[in-house]
């Protein structure tokens, strides 16, 4: 052989030996980490479980309801404890457990707690950052671990408590039997509609015990846990049936029910045999039935937080319960006080604290027996009517446009551009050059129009969205005298004219602790939705819409309280061809303000096409009078402060009253014109005695009252602002009758809020 060739062969062979070393060397650095990663991961495993809270019996069987308190801290309703019916292991379905397990927990019978694959790749998936793992890693005894000493908010869901709910869950796993722990969960979770364990909601939904349930509502009941109210086959029956579906599949697949079982049962309409009536979901208890849609909003609150209602939380609201009481009592007991014509005329109320946001109360309507009813004080589906004014038209004016209290406006006649329909008053008169004051308290649509169609609707839009109103659609003119929005909203609205222009959200949570102790306190942080100017001369205007004695919501006159507020009505559509006295209103509203709560009130029928379902003349004040007696109490205890003019806003006294303007703006320069008119008056008053300037004293005389009366003219008082030309006390809603303008009289569309998602009842009244 060659020496090249040896040369060669000897590389080559050492080349060989040197690769399997190489290779060697990679396999045990990676071994190496692999070990040191299970080391740190298991000292970081028993760091946390060292600081686990301890499970019981008590807490395992469902004896940990849902605590809901106050603003006083006192206990107002526990939830879960009357509404729960507790199924034993041998009053559960063979069927249940097969579909519970399927979905859940295939290997429920065979693991000690925990999934170590499940377990893995849910911790793999929270430190990658994803947000998909966590709850796909937990067998059905970490879940009911979780559901009895744990947070179920999402942002709880860290591998800190996954750690701990492992280590609990293989505690209870050798602690209990596993038909125990099965009686335990399906006693344990939350099914919507206030519904307690599996067995409750058979009852609540099919009115059957667990052991009658046929195949798909066996299904049904088995995935509603995960998500209850997307799943609830009332409200979105599309869901619950992708979700039941779904639970058939698993329990085919876990060979627990035949191909043809999964079809026939997958082909079953998800309402068929759901129950009409729920005769054991009856409100028994009397603080549940006073607070009944502020506790439904509440629990709406904690789901939008991502909280679960079943885990024993402290919930610690904003509610005053004796100002509660005397909205459900005057809506439910006082009838007669307010003059309710008959059960079924309804209505939906909010009051805040216009300070903060917080809900002081709420009453989503009269008559109610099944919990969790209809809440009209969040409804988005009625229109506003003239309360909407204020929050369109004239507040954008004087914050864009600096519109003083006494800019002119014209009621004159008026079509809606590029249509042919004409906007009228409620009397069909016209009273010419009036001021912006005159059409607010008198609530005149068409300078309310004219109004919105100088500021613009971009700007319009804006100052709403400012005052947390948001709309699906684009809003038109039209929506000036009217448009869908809730009296929630309109309460916060209307607080941020008591609290110089700062908005806050309106809110019903104070703080929440959780079965740990962990405390989160809630609060709504205010924004500037319009400056102190804006609200101070709304405000002033809008006391006289109360005080006047031709402004529309008189009827709402507190005596001595320094109070605003707006009234609103709405008609029946053009289109409408049912058998209607004159004047009959679809709505009545009025919204009403002191410096310390907001209070808004719709009233009308649920059904108002329905014969006889309309508000007549004499009850388009019920709104009025409701406000009346529930704010009178609310202030009982409260300083009565009147508002203070701030100093960027400038007064004149025109025709006897205090008129105001937006110094540094066009209401600035009038005001010095009618001040220098004024001076000159008093001058040649002074100097009229005098012979040789009598002829210079009458002719500056003469000039000055032309200058006052030309000024008075321009901005609409004098001569065209009759007193006498309105015949009634409520021009919104004349005496006698209902309002005859509304975005309802025009067929163009009407935009609707987008707020009502979460807001809104989830279920609809009958």
């Amino acid at each position: 052989m060659k020496p090249e060739t040896r040369v060669q062969a000897r590389e080559m062979a050492e080349e060989s030996d040197h690769k399997p070393k190489l290779f060697k060397k990679i396999f045990l650095g990676i071994l190496a980490v692999i070990v040191l990663f299970l080391i740190l991961g298991t000292c970081l495993f028993f760091f946390y479980v060292a600081s686990a809270p301890k499970v019981t019996t008590a807490a395992l069987s469902s004896n940990n309801s849902t605590k809901i308190y106050d603003a006083n801290g006192h206990i107002i309703s526990r939830l879960g404890a009357q509404n729960r019916q507790y199924a034993s292991a041998k009053q559960i379905p063979k069927q249940l457990k097969d579909a519970i397990t399927s979905t859940e927990d295939r290997h429920f019978y065979k693991n000690h707690g925990v999934d170590p694959v499940r377990t893995a790749k849910a911790a793999f998936a929270d430190l990658t950052g994803s947000k998909l793992g966590l709850q796909g890693g937990s067998t059905l005894t970490q879940q009911l671990v979780k559901l009895s000493v744990f947070s179920t908010a999402a942002s709880d869901r860290t591998l800190k408590r996954k750690a701990q709910e492992a280590w609990l869950a293989l505690k209870v796993d050798h602690r209990y039997p596993k038909y125990k722990i099965m009686e335990y969960y399906v006693n344990k979770v939350y099914m919507g509609n206030n519904a307690y364990g599996m067995k409750t909601a058979a009852e609540f939904y099919y009115n059957k015990p667990l052991n009658k349930l046929n195949l798909p509502e066996t299904a049904l009941l088995a995935g509603m846990p995960q998500s209850p109210s997307l799943y609830n086959p009332y409200v979105y029956p599309k869901y619950a049936t992708q979700r039941r579906n779904r639970v058939l599949i698993s329990m085919y697949n876990n060979h627990k029910i035949s191909k043809t079982q999964e079809r026939q049962a997958a082909a079953t309409p998800i309402k068929q045999g759901l129950a009409k009536t729920h005769p054991n979901a009856n409100i028994n208890d009397k603080h549940e039935k006073v607070i009944d849609a502020y506790l439904k909003q509440t629990i709406q609150e904690l789901q939008a937080h991502k909280y679960k209602l079943h885990s024993g939380l402290k919930v610690y609201t904003n509610l005053n319960y004796a100002d509660q009481k005397k909205l459900y009592n005057l809506a439910n007991k006082n009838g007669g006080k307010v003059g309710f014509p008959n059960n079924a005329f309804q209505i939906g109320a909010a009051m805040v604290d216009a300070k903060n946001g917080k809900i002081n109360a709420m009453l989503g309507g009269r008559k109610q027996t099944v919990p969790f009813g209809f809440n009209r004080a969040v409804r988005t589906d009625r229109s506003s009517g003239s309360t909407m004014k204020p929050l369109m038209d004239y507040g954008p004016a004087i914050q864009y446009d600096y519109f003083p209290t006494y800019q002119p406006v014209q009621d004159t006649p008026y079509t809606y551009p590029g249509t042919d329909i004409k906007l009228k008053d409620f009397d069909d008169k016209y009273e010419g050059n009036i001021t912006m004051r005159r059409a607010l308290v008198e609530s005149r649509n068409i300078p309310a129009i004219r109004t919105l169609h100088h500021v613009g609707i971009g700007h319009a839009t804006k100052f709403l969205k400012g005052l947390g109103m948001t709309f699906n659609q684009k809003l038109q003119l039209q929506n000036g005298i009217g448009a869908y929005i809730s009296p929630l909203q309109e309460a916060a609205a209307y607080s941020a004219f008591s609290n110089g222009g700062i908005y806050h959200r309106p809110y019903t949570i104070n703080k929440v602790v959780e079965p740990d102790g962990q405390a989160h306190h809630f609060k709504s942080h205010g924004h500037r939705a319009m400056s102190p100017a804006t609200a101070f001369m709304m405000t002033n205007m809008l006391k006289g819409v109360i005080t006047d004695p031709k402004g529309s919501g008189t009827a709402a006159k507190i005596n001595g309280l320094n109070e605003a507020g707006k009234t609103g009505t709405t008609q029946y559509p053009s289109s409408f061809h049912g058998s209607l006295p004159g004047y009959a209103a679809m709505d009545s509203w009025f919204t009403g303000y002191t410096k310390n709560y907001a209070l808004s009130i719709w009233t009308g029928y649920d059904h108002q096409m329905k014969p006889g379902h309309y508000v007549s003349g004499s009850e388009v004040n019920i709104a009025q009078n409701f406000y009346k007696y529930t704010m009178q109490y609310a202030q009982r205890n409260k300083p009565n402060e009147d508002w203070t003019q701030p100093s960027d806003v400038g007064s004149i006294q025109r025709d006897g009253r205090t008129e105001y303007y937006v110094v540094g703006h066009p209401g600035d320069a009038q005001a010095k014109t009618n001040d220098s008119s004024s001076k000159a008056a008093k001058t040649s008053d002074t100097n009229k005695d005098k012979k040789d300037n009598s002829r210079n004293s009458d002719s500056s005389s003469s000039s000055s009252t032309e200058n006052h009366k030309t000024s008075s003219g321009n901005n609409g008082s004098g001569n065209n602002d009759k007193s006498s030309s309105s015949k009634s006390n409520d021009t919104d809603v004349p005496k006698g009758k209902a309002s005859t303008n509304s975005t309802q009289n025009s067929s163009q569309p009407q935009a609707k809020n987008s707020q009502n998602s979460n807001a809104s009842s989830t279920s609809q009244p009958s």
